[in-house]
């Protein structure tokens, strides 16, 4: 391309309109921005991971009901010659595993939300206690209310 095609293409986007860097992003809400999108509530957070702890407790109970009758069964069927007894004993290993594999994202879970309430619980005092003016010095409570007068 020459100095000369370069100059041309400029001029004809010139033309078609601003020449500024825009963003792509959603068009403005009449009288000002959206309603937030993401709400989050201390004690729905609470009520979830306890949820979760209650399902895991339930679940461990749950499904290891059968696993020493199971276990037995199997044991007793490979002795006495039946192929069956092996299967069953695959099939107990594979059930515990996935058992294992449920209570600890349950567990994962509500320890997750745990820590999501006590990290947002931290920020709010952060974010309470350490506003700072355009001086950089610390708002204290009645700093701010003489501000708001």
């Amino acid at each position: 391309m020459t100095w000369t095609e370069w100059e041309q293409v400029k001029d004809e986007v010139a033309q078609r309109g601003p020449t500024q860097m825009q963003l792509n992003r959603l068009i403005d809400e009449p009288g000002g921005g959206g309603a937030p999108d993401l709400v989050v509530r201390d004690d729905e957070l609470g009520a979830l991971g306890n949820m979760a702890y209650d399902l895991r407790e339930g679940f461990r109970v749950a499904a290891d009901h059968a696993r020493p009758s199971t276990f037995t069964a199997s044991v007793e069927l490979f002795n006495d010659g039946l192929d069956l007894g092996s299967a069953l004993t695959e099939m107990h290993d594979a059930w515990n595993t996935q058992q294992q594999a449920l209570k600890e994202a349950c567990a994962h879970i509500s320890n997750h939300l745990d820590f999501t309430r006590a990290q947002h619980a931290k920020d709010e005092v952060d974010i309470e206690t350490g506003m700072r003016d355009a001086a950089g010095d610390l708002l204290t409570v009645s700093r701010l209310n003489e501000l708001l007068k």
